[in-house]
């Protein structure tokens, strides 16, 4: 089954939570860094929270080790940080600009380009990072 709906629930809940810290951290670091680097830094302390959030709520049932799921996440949100990037960076800096969005560009971009990356990451996460070895 592609989709367990208490579990995608479950995932959107950590996630949710992971993004809150993602967004703040994001603009703690802003304070001492420059943007683009900021966003970096903020998506690895979210991802930090997801890792943990999601190994102990969300796929319980995994029979992968620690190093194995923690390898497997990495590679999944690799792929994830350069989507978050890559979207909060082209809206603040081009796409809101161009439609005449200037307040607050980066903070838009950046809670967007936060959320794109959910049903990938999901996915991911379901058939490889946490995945259930199954007998047979």
């Amino acid at each position: 089954m592609m989709f367990n709906d208490n579990q995608f629930n479950r995932f959107l809940i950590a996630g949710g939570i992971a993004a809150v810290v993602n967004f703040i951290s994001r603009i703690f670091f802003g304070q001492w860094v420059g943007f683009s680097c900021s966003i970096v830094l903020a998506y690895l302390f979210g991802m930090l929270t997801a890792f943990l959030l999601t190994r102990a709520f969300v796929f319980k049932k995994t029979t992968r080790s620690l190093g194995g799921a923690a390898l497997g996440f990495t590679l999944i949100n690799i792929l994830a940080i350069l989507q978050t990037w890559l979207i909060t960076v082209f809206l603040a800096q081009l796409g809101l600009p161009w439609i005449g969005v200037i307040s607050h560009a980066e903070e838009i971009g950046h809670a967007v380009g936060i959320m794109i990356p959910v049903l990938t990451s999901y996915l991911g996460h379901k058939h490889f990072s946490f995945r259930e070895e199954t007998g047979g």
